[in-house]
């Protein structure tokens, strides 16, 4: 592996690999919860904070280049046993260049994220589309393959990511009976 790679946060954390192949980055992204906290990779997140859907600003110099953005969870239902990965989140495509999420198309609707076991990480990846394009719903959230969709709608690498762990937060009272 090369030394660059080793550095890279997605790398080290398993998202190259698990729901993407290596690409570079080539658009800002930039996702706010709350209006003021930013995700940086690695950082964490409560699920309190991150129940409404954040804030996506997408880079680039013109309006007429479209981008898709999809949030995945690869660590469903558990990071010892991701039989539903990657489980989608969230997807819009049809984002005008240097505007944010909310002028697109939204094609699944946000669902805030609810990690029961273990440390999740949840990955928003960008893709440049060559234009405007029908996009259809998936049947289902669990087992969406990003690599498999980039592929079936021709985006091509992605060309940001970005991605944050969370985990359950405790309750109070101990365990149960």
């Amino acid at each position: 592996m090369p030394a660059r790679e080793q550095r890279d946060p997605l790398a080290v954390a398993r998202v190259i690999g698990d729901v993407l192949d290596p690409f570079t980055r080539s658009i800002n992204l930039r996702v706010t919860y709350g209006g003021n906290r930013e995700v940086t990779n690695g950082c964490e997140f409560k699920p309190s904070q991150i129940v409404n859907q954040p804030t996506v600003d997408v880079g680039g110099d013109d309006m007429r280049t479209l981008f898709t953005l999809v949030m995945v969870d690869p660590d469903a239902p558990s990071p010892s046993d991701p039989s539903l990965r990657d489980y989608l989140h969230w997807l819009v495509t049809d984002i005008p260049g240097t505007t944010g999420a909310h002028y697109g198309q939204e094609i699944v609707c946000y669902e805030s994220p609810r990690p029961f076991l273990g440390i999740h990480r949840y990955v928003f990846v960008l893709f440049r589309q060559l234009g405007r394009q029908t996009v259809y719903a998936p049947g289902w959230r669990q087992n969406f393959n990003t690599r498999d969709f980039a592929e079936l709608y021709n985006l091509g690498s992605p060309v940001a990511a970005v991605y944050f762990n969370c985990q359950r937060e405790n309750t109070s009272g101990g365990r149960r009976a």
